[in-house]
């Protein structure tokens, strides 16, 4: 049951674990409106294109920093002592570790399309780019509830009480 501050995870490695994905989420929604006002055709023409495409390439590059972090400290720290318990080969661990790299891959496609002069950039492309930024978006929210609803309780239950202190020594750096 979450707690008042909405997190469910009882123990302190996870706990700052959802706190980084209340802080991911939360910078996600900042540049997923500039996505939606693309997806929406709400675009008065190019100039207003390519302005919002500026801002939203601004945003991703920030988020980016926190995110790099978050899945570092994940895939350094959280999932090999996950994977000692449950495995490595099989479950949950592969399709998360497969949807980081899935995510950045997206993130970078809209880097490397929107990147050098945007005045050279049509529309189109630009709303093509836009589309990477937009499943990025969608594969991180479901992403982060799997691992809420998933992979933090595997863990809750299934680490030693000295696993979870370790973990926590190690999780309990800043992101930002």
């Amino acid at each position: 049951m979450p707690n008042s501050a909405g997190l469910s995870a009882t123990l302190p490695a996870m706990r700052i674990l959802e706190n980084e994905h209340r802080y991911l989420s939360f910078l996600m929604q900042e540049w997923h409106m500039i996505v939606l006002s693309f997806e929406q055709d709400d675009l008065p023409g190019e100039e207003e294109a390519r302005r919002r495409i500026r801002e939203l390439r601004r945003l991703i590059l920030d988020f980016q920093i926190p995110l790099a972090k978050h899945t570092q400290k994940e895939e350094e720290h959280f999932f090999p002592l996950l994977g000692s318990y449950i495995g490595f080969e099989q479950g949950p661990l592969v399709g998360i570790q497969e949807e980081h790299v899935e995510i950045d891959g997206y993130l970078g496609h809209f880097l490397h399309h929107t990147a050098g002069d945007l005045e050279l950039l049509p529309l189109a492309k630009m709303i093509s780019a836009v589309k990477d930024a937009g499943e990025a978006f969608e594969i991180l929210t479901v992403h982060l509830v799997k691992e809420e609803a998933v992979i933090f309780p595997m863990a809750e239950t299934q680490l030693s009480e000295l696993d979870h202190k370790r973990l926590f020594s190690r999780m309990n750096t800043l992101i930002t």
